[in-house]
């Protein structure tokens, strides 16, 4: 496959400008395997809901757009591919989840991937995906100094299973200050906090496989992880069903929340051109 080949499946839209937006959540497309899931609806239950309708803006910054429509219950492309834990002794999802994020299982019995099936779908839909984020990267370095991958995210407030209380609206995770520059890190830091609303830097999500596997700022590519908690731009039920969730974007906070993730992002393109 060619740097200008993908599939159906996969969406890259080439910008101009040194930084690259990342949605590898946002996909709620089951494929062939829908039927081998115990309920559809708990298979598509912790996507990123919405993320695509957040950030529209990304195409006016002339800023690459990489996502897949494809649901992480099929793979997660966020995941060590060696299927090692990102964080150890925490609760956490698979590279081929079996569980929702509360612990309910995925897959009717014996329907669940073996390792040959993990290795096709890596084949299938990870690989693919992290192609194209190498070949993104290498198109923009041949043209600047530095360029930036912003991996976007979002999840719901409360998840008892994977951490306690209630999450910050903003979690930015820069693997403990190794994806990135500090000068980028604490400029984006500044950028959430004037927002007004609760933010952490590198707290119970400090950036997946992506942000991990590719923020070599040393080598002229800074990554870095923004976990969004879905209450900054839509309701979230106490207990989330298949007749509540997911819910529709709210207008009113999905534009507070758009214009600073828009202002995040400004910050990171003029920390590249510095």
């Amino acid at each position: 496959m060619s740097g200008d080949e993908h599939p159906d499946w996969l969406v890259v839209r080439r910008g101009a400008a040194p930084l690259i937006v990342s949605i590898p959540h946002a996909g709620s497309d089951l494929g062939r395997y829908e039927e081998r899931f115990f309920d559809p609806w708990l298979a598509r239950k912790d996507a990123d809901w919405r993320l695509d309708e957040l950030y529209d803006f990304v195409g006016a910054l002339d800023a690459t757009l990489v996502r897949t429509r494809l649901s992480r219950s099929i793979v997660d492309v966020n995941r060590d591919p060696s299927g090692a834990s990102l964080y150890p002794g925490q609760a956490t999802t698979e590279l081929c989840p079996t569980t929702t994020f509360d612990g309910e299982p995925l897959y009717r019995h014996g329907e669940a991937p073996d390792d040959a099936e993990i290795a096709e779908r890596m084949l299938l839909a990870f690989d693919p995906y992290h192609e194209a984020l190498k070949n993104e990267i290498a198109r923009l370095r041949e043209r600047f100094s530095r360029v930036a991958l912003f991996d976007a995210h979002s999840i719901r407030s409360r998840i008892p299973r994977l951490f306690e209380g209630e999450l910050p609206v903003f979690n930015l995770g820069t693997n403990s200050g190794l994806s990135c520059s500090p000068r980028l890190r604490e400029a984006v830091a500044a950028a959430l906090a004037a927002n007004g609303a609760s933010s952490i830097v590198d707290g119970r999500f400090k950036g997946g496989w992506i942000t991990r596997s590719y923020g070599k700022p040393g080598e002229g590519v800074e990554a870095i992880q923004l976990e969004l908690a879905c209450r900054a731009y839509m309701e979230e039920p106490e207990r989330p069903a298949p007749d509540n969730w997911p819910q529709p974007i709210d207008a009113a906070r999905a534009d507070a929340t758009r214009a600073t993730l828009q202002t995040v992002l400004e910050t990171v393109l003029e920390g590249m051109r510095e």
